[in-house]
């Protein structure tokens, strides 16, 4: 009996978890993240990379772009495909989380740290101690 209630607890503790808005919230996050990746890699891949190979001398597309050493090649226009789509990722991320997040941040924060100037009562009362003091 003893290890059912245990089980049970166990049951409603995880479902309270799981359940939570921070934990959805975090899932709907990292969803919505991978389909943006996608986005950007595409992005990358099909118009930006293209692109660039059209003003880089040489026959082929960025896919072509290789180094042979020794009969080995290393297809160095793909790392720069990929660099290039992590510099767009965190680019946006930083827009995004740093200057709109931050600041609505920053504004909240503003608004929490400054209080509101004394009141005419607040005055007199300051100056009445100020006054018992002396």
């Amino acid at each position: 009996m003893d290890a059912r209630k245990k089980m049970s607890s166990v049951l409603e503790e995880f479902k309270n978890f799981a359940l939570k808005g921070n934990v959805v919230d975090l899932a709907i996050g990292v969803i919505i993240g991978a389909a943006f990746g996608k986005i950007v890699d595409s992005l990358v891949k099909h118009i930006i990379m293209p692109a660039i190979s059209l003003v880089m001398p040489g026959e082929q597309s960025y896919l072509g772009w290789k180094w042979v050493v020794n009969g080995k090649e290393i297809p160095y226009g793909l790392f720069i495909g990929e660099v290039v789509n992590f510099l767009i990722i965190a680019l946006a991320l930083y827009l995004f989380i740093v200057k709109f997040l931050g600041f609505i941040m920053k504004s909240k924060e503003e608004e929490a740290q400054a209080p509101p100037p004394p009141t005419r009562d607040q005055e007199l009362l300051v100056e009445i101690r100020d006054l018992l003091k002396k």
